[in-house]
């Protein structure tokens, strides 16, 4: 499925930009303290895109394939959690982007659908520590539920006086139940944790619970803390739901399992112009496929 069909950038402008802003900052005598997004894609004269159910943006660190998904989720009106980068001409940048959306079957224009998001990995590392804090907390809490159930199993009786006191008073007659046992009453008060699984577990069971139907997606670098495996794994949910569950996934990553995903389109952000690439092209595979070649005795 296919949400953006097409996405341009102001490239040509970026001067116009520029200088708007800095009127803005003070007239003639007005300056940009930080121009970004301008001055990230010149170079690599970018001013037009193309999509496919899946398509992935490739590049170093600091080619411009995170500005990019923020430039995009930010148009298309994307849920976010995690805060973007920013700078003086960011939203003026965003005004002059242009977006065309696909058609469906009937010829009538797509809706960005409404649970649309950009996921981050900041978004995933806040996930996976969310549930061990939460964890600790309910620790916490045992440890004052185990003090709690010898006082008010063997303690002073309380009495119901109000309900300023009908918590104290529920809690005692739980304890004293012969069918509440001191696991018991502990589980009812303080909770259960929640299983942890390894850092890699935990970010890939993040985009089991987050990716639903029927949703078009901007995934900045998700195989942050996935093993090889885990990677594969994600690539499998991917492809799934771009094939048969009415999805779209616009991507950033160097991850040679991501990048080999079948079908998927590539732009090479490292290339000068940017190109569209096979994955077997980029640098990064081709370093990955040098050093294997090299140790190949080894494997056999």
């Amino acid at each position: 499925m296919i949400y953006i069909d097409r996405f341009t950038l102001p490239i040509d402008e970026e001067q116009d930009i520029m200088d708007a802003v800095m009127a803005r900052n003070g007239g003639v005598h007005g300056y940009i303290d930080n121009p970004y997004p301008c001055r990230v894609f010149p170079d690599m004269q970018l001013s037009e895109i193309f999509f496919k159910s899946v398509t992935i943006f490739y590049g170093g660190n600091g080619s411009g394939k995170s500005t990019l998904l923020n430039l995009i989720a930010e148009k298309a009106g994307l849920k976010r959690i995690a805060p973007r980068n920013t700078g003086e001409t960011f939203d003026l940048y965003v005004e002059k982007c242009g977006m065309t959306v696909a058609e469906d079957d009937y010829g009538e224009r797509c809706a960005i659908p409404e649970g649309s998001r950009i996921i981050t990995s900041d978004d995933v590392f806040d996930y996976m520590l969310t549930m061990r804090t939460g964890n600790d907390e309910i620790t916490e809490s045992k440890a004052r539920a185990k003090e709690d159930y010898a006082s008010l199993k063997y303690g002073r009786n309380i009495r119901f006086t109000g309900m300023d006191v009908y918590e104290e008073y529920r809690l005692q007659v739980m304890s004293r139940k012969k069918s509440v046992s001191r696991r018991d009453f502990i589980r009812e008060t303080a909770g259960s944790e929640t299983v942890l699984h390894s850092n890699g577990e935990t970010a890939l069971r993040y985009f089991e619970e987050r990716l639903e139907n029927d949703t078009l997606y901007c995934l900045d670098e998700p195989e942050n803390s996935l093993s090889p495996k885990l990677q594969l794994e994600l690539v499998k949910m991917i492809t799934e739901m771009s094939r048969l569950c009415g999805c779209q996934f616009i991507i950033a990553t160097h991850s040679p399992f991501l990048l080999a995903m079948d079908g998927a389109r590539i732009i090479d952000l490292d290339s000068r112009p940017a190109q569209y690439r096979n994955w077997w092209e980029l640098e990064n595979c081709r370093i990955y496929f040098d050093f294997f070649d090299k140790n190949r005795h080894l494997f056999k």
